[in-house]
């Protein structure tokens, strides 16, 4: 990155900026390069100035999915960034590596603890991505090339070369890669309900919170998004020492773990899915049924129950396929270990 223009006066977090586009972070999209760049600023501050037209890529404006291209010039408006937040930036993330289930010189294949982002922003100081940065100072390029929510546990690839995040985020975008995960979901999941084929609008609540809704085929801003499920077992949970079901204490009723295979890598895809059909994924604390999630809690679930099970690719450099498993992390084993096998559904 080449700072064009600076100049005395201000804090160069209030004047406006032009950068310089270069080789690593080509092919980018404009948020995503935006939020790299201007660490501590909110991401809805970010995506307010990309809307309002005061972010310009080559003096003309542009949209938060425009990629970026090697020599563009990208006009930043002047933004500040609060103390409490320039405080953190002083402070670089912590040095950590990270469980590796493949490894060479294009690629590091992670398995991804739920409750870690897996990059600074929105919040959170920073993620995998940094930490793994601070963990291996002599590495020359290491990049996201998809990513997982916070909560979700799995397989999570990062690039080695500039030339592997373009072949593999390539593969993403064309569908040529197989991504399924486990999710335990409330209810009996119709075994008959395979295919989801319903679009996805993506919004911003009020406080700024990013959340995701299904609308109807004909809607302008709809995505189209697509799920295959799967139903692996169906289970009751553990019921908690001294709250037998004939005593009268709450039930968390019947659960069916899922195989769900994304076709499209929407925002919340699977969480919004599931959940858009009745059946919710247990513990999930955005689209999940909060009472439901309180119960699981007691009974020892107190993480959302979706994993990156299995990843599927071909290799950057060999073009060989490439697969990949993750277990079940053990706190989620656990409670499908303890739980009942429910009867089939009528």
């Amino acid at each position: 990155m080449k700072h064009i223009i600076g100049g005395n006066g201000p804090p160069a977090t209030a004047q406006v900026k032009w950068l310089e586009v270069d080789e690593e972070s080509a092919g980018q999209r404009l948020d995503n390069f935006l939020i790299r760049h201007l660490k501590g600023v909110p991401k809805t501050h970010v995506y307010r100035i990309i809307r309002s037209g005061e972010v310009r890529v080559n003096k003309g404006r542009a949209s938060a999915d425009t990629r970026v291209a090697a020599g563009d010039k990208v006009r930043l408006p002047p933004v500040r960034v609060s103390e409490k937040a320039a405080e953190k930036l002083d402070r670089p993330a912590p040095a950590r590596e990270f469980p590796v289930l493949l490894e060479d010189e294009h690629l590091i294949a992670v398995d991804k603890p739920s409750g870690v982002a897996v990059h600074g922003g929105s919040g959170v100081s920073f993620g995998i991505i940094e930490q793994l940065r601070q963990a291996r100072p002599g590495a020359k390029f290491l990049e996201l090339v998809h990513r997982l929510d916070r909560e979700t546990s799995g397989i999570l690839l990062v690039a080695k070369k500039r030339s592997a995040l373009t072949n593999l985020q390539d593969q993403f975008r064309e569908r040529e890669t197989g991504k399924t995960y486990l999710a335990l979901v409330k209810g009996a999941w119709p075994a008959s309900n395979k295919v989801i084929d319903v679009p996805l609008h993506k919004y911003l609540q009020a406080d700024g919170e990013r959340r995701v809704k299904v609308v109807a085929k004909d809607d302008p801003d709809g995505m189209r998004s697509i799920t295959l499920v799967k139903v692996a077992k169906r289970i009751s949970p553990p019921v908690p020492a001294g709250e037998g079901r004939s005593g009268g204490a709450p039930s968390a009723g019947a659960f069916t773990l899922l195989e769900v295979t994304i076709k499209t890598g929407r925002t919340h895809q699977i969480r919004v899915h599931l959940a858009s059909q009745g059946h919710p994924i247990a513990g999930d604390d955005k689209y999940g049924d909060f009472e439901l999630n309180k119960l699981l809690q007691r009974q020892g679930l107190k993480r959302m129950f979706l994993h990156a099970w299995r990843l599927q690719f071909n290799h950057p450099s060999g073009g060989e396929r490439i697969e990949l498993m993750s277990a079940l992390p053990p706190e989620l084993q656990k409670f499908a270990d303890h739980a009942q096998p429910a009867p089939a559904p009528l």
